[in-house]
């Protein structure tokens, strides 16, 4: 679970923020009327949805509203509901609202990490619990930079923004904390035998990966070893496509690693 990874780095988290959203707002200045209403690579959203959704999830941060993230059972529903009231908002009322949101989202992040706050435990539907910090400054880099780079950018023909090992760190951060929840509520069989996984590149990192969920590599043997660009990760790790369409290799135990492979998908 997310309480074998060591605390994540607030100070890295509302420093990724802050330049994943320069990113984003440099972006959507830069598109058409016709961009901006054409369709994502995320399925049934077009790109002015996009940046809704991700506005929506900012303003959840501070609002009432945002106590529905402690009852919510479902991260679909939770996502879908914002965008549908969200659907025949104008571009500017949509920008506006991110604009405010994400800055207020990451002034909170900022206040809350110079406080014991950032170490309440608070529910994300079936994703289990996180840190406060980690669950508002994780969540939303992961979805400025995964948006961004896999759903807005490539759906547009438009080139991928670049990243730096920073930001990487803060997204890798984010996706090995929900996919050591998804483990340790799902266990994968055979892993009582763990498996290592490396990203390599900016951000990267050695994890290990057991029944229990992710941990930091300690003394013992592992089963298989799983190794990749950490770039490609939030690609494969979310089944935008497949593992086996990126340069993953495996040593070891590799029915056990491709087992674990074929259930990652970090929502």
């Amino acid at each position: 679970m997310t309480d074998r990874l060591p605390a994540a780095d607030l100070r890295n988290l509302v420093a990724a923020l802050r330049t994943e959203r320069a990113e984003m707002l440099d972006f959507t200045s830069s598109l058409s009327d016709e961009e901006w209403v054409a369709p994502s690579a995320a399925a049934g959203w077009r790109i002015a949805d996009v940046v809704a959704r991700i506005g929506a999830t900012a303003r959840n941060c501070y609002t009432p509203p945002g106590l529905d993230t402690l009852r919510a059972t479902s991260l679909e529903q939770l996502n879908e509901g914002p965008v549908n009231r969200r659907r025949g908002s104008s571009r500017a009322q949509v920008m506006a609202e991110y604009t405010r949101a994400t800055r207020r989202a990451t002034t909170l992040l900022d206040l809350i990490g110079r406080t014991p706050a950032t170490r309440l435990r608070i529910p994300l539907a079936e994703l289990g619990r996180y840190p406060l910090g980690l669950l508002i400054g994780g969540a939303l880099v992961f979805d400025h930079h995964t948006h961004l780079r896999h759903d807005m950018a490539p759906a547009l023909g438009r080139p991928t923004p670049a990243t730096d090992a920073d930001r990487m760190r803060a997204v890798l951060t984010w996706m090995l904390a929900v996919l050591s929840n998804q483990v340790g509520q799902a266990p994968v069989a055979g892993l009582d035998a763990r498996v290592a996984l490396t990203l390599t590149g900016p951000g990267g990192g050695t994890w290990w990966i057991d029944e229990a969920g992710v941990l930091t590599p300690s003394n013992g043997p592992v089963a298989a070893h799983v190794t990749a660009p950490a770039l490609t990760f939030p690609d494969w790790g979310t089944q935008r496509s497949s593992w086996r369409d990126h340069d993953v290799t495996v040593t070891g135990d590799t029915e056990l690693a491709t087992h674990l492979l074929n259930t990652v998908n970090v929502i």
